[in-house]
């Protein structure tokens, strides 16, 4: 079976029990289809960068999963065809991360070390 994360966007008039019941309606939708949820995350509602469909704000949910092609085929048919689902992005990964994800995370808990060493900015000469 291969790996896979899925983020989708619900509409925003959803109270946060309907979209997390989203959530747990995907996975069974995995676990009838051979796969199963490894790990899934509410991460609330957040302001989109535009509109979709008239909506300005959107519930959005991420799921790490372990499931054959078909029952990831199968469970994104169903999110398209799903009323309140306004986005859908799945993509095969090689291994999950532990712990949270970068949402999740608290922003002074967020590894600083990729922005590399910035010395002393001040001192620098223009």
């Amino acid at each position: 079976m291969s790996l896979y994360e899925h983020v989708f966007i619900a509409r925003q008039d959803l109270s946060n029990a309907q979209a997390e019941g989203l959530i747990e309606h995907f996975g069974t939708v995995l676990a009838d289809n051979g796969g199963k949820v490894v790990a899934s995350e509410y991460w609330g509602v957040k302001t989109m960068a535009y509109k979709i469909n008239k909506n300005r704000k959107g519930h959005y949910a991420f799921l790490r999963s372990d499931a054959p092609p078909a029952a990831v085929q199968e469970m994104e048919r169903l999110m398209h065809l799903h009323e309140d689902v306004m986005r859908v992005l799945s993509v095969r990964v090689e291994a999950h991360e532990e712990g949270p994800s970068a949402p999740m995370q608290k922003r002074d808990d967020r590894d600083r070390g990729d922005r590399g060493d910035r010395g002393d900015r001040f001192d620098r000469r223009r």
